[in-house]
């Protein structure tokens, strides 16, 4: 069967490999030749040595001695340098190959990787790694070994008798057919293993991040199911993957062990007969051995090559599609105003959770989005930050429609202080930062506008926040999440319930400093309805079932005595 060409994007993640590595390959690979001419030279030595002794040439015999141990020598130098430039590949060509696999993730906009499971992510920069590793590159050496290995010994074998080396050959063909046939089952089946890691992963993933939630359910049992379940699955792909290499290296086996006792039977009797030396049956049987293990284990080897070679492609697929959305360029300013245009959307064709939306967010004013829960409030900044294009109507920056704008170019423009905070297993210095330099005031500001004095000074910035913050509180998390949002300084600033996390006073102190900050559009999705707060924003749009049902100041509401004034009452009192 024709195998198919490689898309362009499986044939980068293959040529990374060599990336600037050209030379530790070659070493590698010359240094292994070298060793193989002297594993053929063991070979000659023995049949050597045999035929000394039918002699009795002591003499001979002594200068064989010193060969010897030249050859040992020889040997260990070229095994340490052998080792040296292949370590020294490997660990060049998986370092590329990973940071290329995660330059493509995240060239992916949030709209395109919000619509994956992440964990086909784990399972391929994890497992698959470890498989290509093994698999795919170190037994690229292997095979090119063994195959300069099976070609020097077929020579020597066919220069000391074609009659025993045809027999060889013929011997040898059954398991190079086993590997052509099996090595594509191989493959399918070593896929399928990383497909259901995939789905292992994510089951893991999920159960570890809702273990508070099991634990206060007390759903171990029906959790323990689920794991189990999952569990099953990929150890039964791989008992299939187990019994394919099982059949194929079992069948190499037999054709080797078949090979060595018919060159055994028909060498003695070519021996008796006298048209070889005992010498030469030696040396013959030394040269089968080592035909016998290329036989055995190329076939092995290829198919696990192959397998290996898939899920590189698989991984170039996975990070190729999904890309996202591209666009143009736009200016890292807001200019005129944010519009929507009768925007209707919603995450199920059927139900959709904003109906008809219109709306103008001017530069350098300040908006709130307030509403009951479920009408649609964080939805809505979902979108303005491109998260989902599946929109009706139109959304448009300074006139350019967004799902044309290119997603690094929006983010210049937009930041998100969202309800749900990450925090990296890092300092707070770096998690404020995000790993980037900045000058000390602007730090300072950051630090002072987002009610982080307190913290910094009684832990300081090398402070380390643990997995996910886990050693701040939610209010801590929620203050550097602010303060990293500040640093950014990008035009617009959309905050989701970002202060939902603190106490009342630290809460209106921390909106108060960004509501006061000159030149930025906010757009403040909040619930604690706060008139010295509420007064302050030029526009309060009222959601009611994904609708704007009121909009204007905070007094204009007030006196219309509708529907924002009711909740207004019933969180006031």
């Amino acid at each position: 069967m024709k195998r198919n060409k490689r898309a362009p994007a499986a044939r980068e993640y293959f040529r990374i490999f060599y990336e600037g590595n050209h030379i530790r390959f070659a070493a590698a690979m010359i240094l292994s030749v070298l060793n193989i001419c002297l594993n053929l030279l063991v070979s000659w030595l023995l049949g050597a040595v045999m035929d000394v002794i039918g002699t009795g040439d002591l003499a001979r015999l002594a200068n064989l001695l010193w060969i010897v141990a030249g050859f040992a020598a020889a040997n260990l130098l070229l095994d340490a340098g052998g080792c040296w430039a292949k370590f020294s590949f490997l660990r060049r060509a998986l370092l590329q190959y990973r940071a290329l696999a995660f330059r493509r993730l995240s060239a992916k906009s949030i709209n395109a990787f919000s619509q994956e499971n992440t964990g086909r992510y784990l399972s391929a920069l994890t497992n698959d790694v470890t498989t290509v590793e093994r698999s795919y590159l170190e037994k690229s050496f292997e095979i090119a070994g063994y195959s300069l290995l099976g070609v020097g010994a077929l020579g020597m074998m066919i220069w000391y008798s074609p009659l025993l080396s045809a027999i060889a050959v013929a011997l040898g063909l059954l398991p190079v057919v086993a590997a052509a046939v099996t090595g594509g089952v191989l493959a399918r089946l070593e896929k399928a293993v990383s497909d259901r890691n995939e789905g292992f992963m994510a089951q893991i993933r999920d159960l570890l991040s809702g273990f508070a939630v099991i634990k206060s359910f007390k759903a171990e049992k029906e959790a323990g199911k689920l794991f189990g379940a999952s569990s099953q699955t990929i150890e039964d792909a791989k008992y299939r993957r187990r019994w394919c290499e099982a059949v194929i290296e079992e069948a190499s086996g037999l054709c080797g062990l078949l090979m060595q006792f018919g060159i055994f039977f028909i060498g003695a009797y070519l021996a008796i007969r006298g048209d070889i030396t005992v010498g030469t049956v030696i040396v013959f049987l030394n040269l089968a051995g080592y035909l016998i293990s290329v036989i055995k284990g190329v076939p092995m080897l290829w198919a696990n090559r192959r397998a290996a070679a898939a899920l590189v492609e698989k991984l170039a697929r996975v990070t190729e599609e999904n890309a996202g959305r591209s666009g143009g360029a736009i200016p890292a300013r807001l200019d005129d105003a944010i519009t929507l245009d009768h925007v209707t959307f919603g995450y199920r064709p059927d139900e959709p959770v904003l109906q008809d939306l219109s709306m103008r967010l001017e530069a350098g004013k300040k908006y709130a989005l307030v509403g009951a829960s479920g009408s649609g409030k964080s939805t809505l900044l979902n979108l303005l930050m491109g998260a989902c294009d599946g929109y009706d109507g139109s959304i448009a920056i300074d006139g350019r429609e967004l799902r044309e704008v290119d997603p690094d170019s929006l983010y210049d423009v937009m930041s998100l202080i969202g309800q749900n905070v990450f925090l990296f297993d890092d300092t707070l210095y770096q998690n404020i930062t995000m790993f980037r330099d900045f000058p000390e005031d602007k730090l300072e500001l950051a630090v002072h506008r987002s009610g982080l004095d307190e913290l910094i000074e009684r832990k300081g910035e090398g402070y380390r926040c643990g997995e996910n913050g886990r050693d701040l509180s939610g209010g801590e998390r929620q203050r550097v999440s602010i303060a990293r949002c500040l640093m950014r300084e990008t035009p617009v600033l959309l905050l989701d319930e970002a202060t939902a996390a603190l106490d009342n006073q630290t809460a209106f102190a921390v909106t108060d400093a960004i509501l006061r900050l000159d030149g930025l559009t906010r757009v403040v999705v909040t619930h604690r309805l706060e008139e010295a707060l509420l007064e302050q924003y030029d526009g309060i749009f009222v959601l009611r079932g994904g609708r704007i049902c009121e909009e204007g100041r905070f007094a204009d509401l007030m006196d219309r005595k509708g529907y924002f004034h009711s909740l207004y009452t019933v969180v006031n009192g």
